[in-house]
């Protein structure tokens, strides 16, 4: 039951592969200590683990209060890692963020590119969205690498409407 609730109004909970997201961060888009990683729906704490090691700071988004559980008990060395019960929607833009990682199911997808906009157009850096599993419907991405499809957002962005 504690799974099944968040997806009444987000994605349900499918667990990263550690070895998948390593990849990704290692070959088609490499992390080091200036990145910002915002990760929406971040479960377990996978993705988040990952690009903690390879030196950013990260930043998880998690409405499941058991999984943020598990995700703060898994960081809990990482003094670079937030995990924060909450539901994204509700949430401000932050100060800065280089990446912004979701695993989201196809309806919500156009709205988690939409709030990547907002979030790009709020800093001067650019930021990635990474979306795994769903493109994002009318916007051609920057790059695909094994189901993951990464669209680079310049700061300053602005969003289309879905």
């Amino acid at each position: 039951m504690i799974f099944a609730l968040p997806a009444l109004i987000g994605a349900p909970y499918v667990p990263s592969r550690s070895r998948e997201v390593q990849r990704l961060f290692a070959e088609a888009l490499p992390l080091g200590k200036g990145d910002v990683v915002l990760d929406i729906g971040s479960g377990d704490g996978v993705v988040l683990m990952v690009a903690a090691q390879q030196g950013a700071r990260v930043i998880g988004y998690e409405i499941n209060p058991f999984l943020v559980l598990i995700s703060r008990w898994r960081l809990r060395k990482l003094p670079s890692a937030q995990v924060c019960w909450a539901n994204i929607w509700r949430q401000s833009v932050l100060d800065k963020v280089t990446v912004m990682y979701t695993f989201s199911d196809g309806r919500d997808i156009a709205k988690m590119f939409q709030l990547a906009g907002r979030q790009a157009a709020a800093q001067t850096e650019p930021l990635t969205f990474v979306s795994y599993g769903f493109s994002v419907p009318g916007t051609q991405p920057t790059k695909e690498y094994h189901g993951y499809f990464l669209y680079r957002l310049p700061g300053g962005f602005t969003s289309p409407e879905a």
